[in-house]
């Protein structure tokens, strides 16, 4: 320690064995009224692999277990939560904050189409207005009594999941992906990122990764040999689950009805959320 020393590490250089670190928290706080046990985010290298439906999926999933989920929709360019429950009422708001949609089975939704006056209407805003309006989904909207809630993130590893990693007390996140070579590689730039920010990594899933022929019941790789177990062992994760191409998925998010489909891909995954919510 330098005989000069004043105390005040955070602005200091040197290297001394008395030094203090100072921890830094960035996590912002949620709404006082809100209450949310578990934060599970969703996350992908790049779009179109089959992130939100994912996302709806598990908390379809979990909220027929008996859980209260909940559905913040973090990609604000692309939304489409609201379009596959087939939400068309606006959130409404009080003195006190911002209240989510209820779907027909109760889970709550908040997302920008839920905001904006028509649904078709683009949002052209910059990266840090973007992420700052995730932020708010976070600290002004009032999320009554969640017991999961799982964060649709928008693909990729820009601002809004930075801001959601820095800001939210995420306690894992999966990581969709799909067959093709090229997705394995951004895949593993999104789990690098994960690595690099301490967050825990509960494992990946694979959506579209076999047609199940309806005439012979034979499975076939309509994209190639998978490539997910490569990028499992290479970082020590687990495989999650393999989701199927099904043409009455599509058909469901169309019609707004996913709550109703009775596809049981992820309840092995919807079980070890429920481990981690009882430890």
């Amino acid at each position: 320690m330098s005989e000069n020393c004043n105390q005040s590490c955070s602005s200091c250089s040197e290297d001394c064995a008395e030094r203090k670190e100072q921890k830094v928290d960035f996590f912002e706080k949620p709404h006082e009224m809100s209450s949310i046990k578990k934060v599970i985010g969703i996350v992908s290298g790049k779009g179109g692999v089959g992130k939100s439906l994912v996302t709806s999926m598990l908390a379809v999933t979990m909220n027929r277990m008996g859980y209260h989920t909940a559905i913040l929709d973090a990609d604000i360019t692309g939304p489409s939560i609201p379009k596959a429950f087939g939400i068309i009422e606006k959130a409404k708001g009080s003195e006190f904050g911002l209240f989510p949609v209820k779907t027909k089975t109760g889970i709550d939704i908040m997302s920008i189409n839920l905001i904006l006056e028509n649904d078709t209407d683009p949002v052209l805003w910059r990266g840090p207005i973007i992420a700052g309006t995730v932020k708010q989904f976070w600290t002004d909207v009032i999320w009554s009594d969640i017991d999961f809630m799982f964060i649709d993130m928008p693909p990729g590893t820009g601002d809004v999941p930075l801001t959601v990693f820095q800001s939210i007390a995420v306690d894992g996140i999966i990581v969709v992906t799909s067959p093709q070579e090229l997705v394995s590689m951004i895949v593993s730039k999104a789990v690098k990122m994960a690595e690099m920010m301490n967050i825990p990594i509960i494992g990946l899933v694979e959506n579209m990764s076999y047609f199940k022929c309806p005439d012979n019941g034979k499975d076939y790789q309509i994209f190639g040999d998978s490539h997910i177990e490569e990028i499992a062992d290479k970082h020590n994760l687990k495989v999650l689950a393999k989701l199927p191409i099904d043409s009455k998925v599509s058909a469901a998010c169309d019609r707004g009805m996913i709550e109703f489909f009775e596809g049981n891909w992820l309840e092995s995954i919807a079980q070890k959320l429920e481990r981690m919510e009882e430890k």
